[in-house]
């Protein structure tokens, strides 16, 4: 089974970084949908299992590590929109001690950039200094259908071809930086882990990749549940996507 390695074997220990704990969600119940998406504006959806979501955070990983060059303590500027692979790219920098900011300010001191579609002029100029990658966000992540300026990754192109297993050179630790906010304090891999449990299957379309939405993500994942997360969301489709979806919590932006 692919996925993140777990750090430490034996006896059972309480989780104290993003990935022993998402290699002990696994454990208990690896088959369990953890990431649904919905696009209303292209009828997209997407649903995984996670052990489907272990498989692309450590494909996403081992691309940023052995192929990018990051090492633990580096910074992921972190520009995207509500869509899946948002909770993909927060999973991987973490399993590799990574900081993630969305803070535009942070551009200039950035060890790699991650964008969608909309940010790849802006970033495209960037490429020369520090490793871009560019989503396109297309439906089953398909690649670009256009060309890239130089120096652009397009991530769909090359993702597949990573290892289905991750194991960091350096593994985080507890105290290392994994959240940084714009103009405030960084949360650590441990508090992250802090985050309040969600047993359920919470339905929002707040961006898991905000200072505001990261609990979309960790809550129900940390708790045993599940995220539903809809962009451009219709608007009278909501009751009935929660009902079809057995939602348990909803969260609008």
């Amino acid at each position: 089974m692919g996925g993140i390695m777990p750090a430490r074997y034996g006896d059972p220990v309480p989780a104290s970084t993003f990935p022993d704990a998402l290699a002990e969600q696994l454990r208990a119940d690896p088959g369990r949908p953890v990431v649904t998406f919905y696009d209303d504006a292209t009828g997209e959806r997407i649903e995984l299992s996670l052990t489907t979501y272990a498989n692309w955070v450590a494909k996403t990983a081992g691309l940023l590590q052995d192929e990018l060059g990051l090492e633990r303590g580096g910074l992921v500027l972190l520009d995207l929109p509500t869509h899946w692979l948002g909770p993909v790219w927060l999973g991987a920098a973490w399993a590799m001690g990574l900081t993630v900011t969305t803070d535009h300010d942070r551009r200039t001191d950035a060890d790699v950039v991650v964008c969608g579609p909309d940010g790849v002029a802006t970033y495209g100029e960037d490429a020369g200094r520090a490793p871009v990658v560019a989503l396109s966000l297309r439906p089953l992540g398909a690649p670009f259908a256009e060309a890239l300026p130089p120096g652009v990754v397009d991530y769909s192109a090359v993702v597949l071809g990573q290892p289905d297993a991750f194991a960091a050179y350096d593994p985080p630790q507890p105290g290392d930086a994994a959240w940084q906010e714009a103009g405030g304090a960084a949360r650590t891999q441990e508090d992250l882990l802090a985050t309040d449990r969600l047993p359920g299957r919470l339905l929002t379309d707040v961006n898991p990749c905000a200072d505001a939405g990261l609990d979309t993500l960790l809550g129900p994942l940390l708790g045993g549940g599940g995220t539903v997360w809809v962009r451009n969301p219709v608007a009278d489709g909501w009751d009935r996507r929660a009902e079809a979806e057995r939602a348990t919590a909803t969260r609008r932006a």
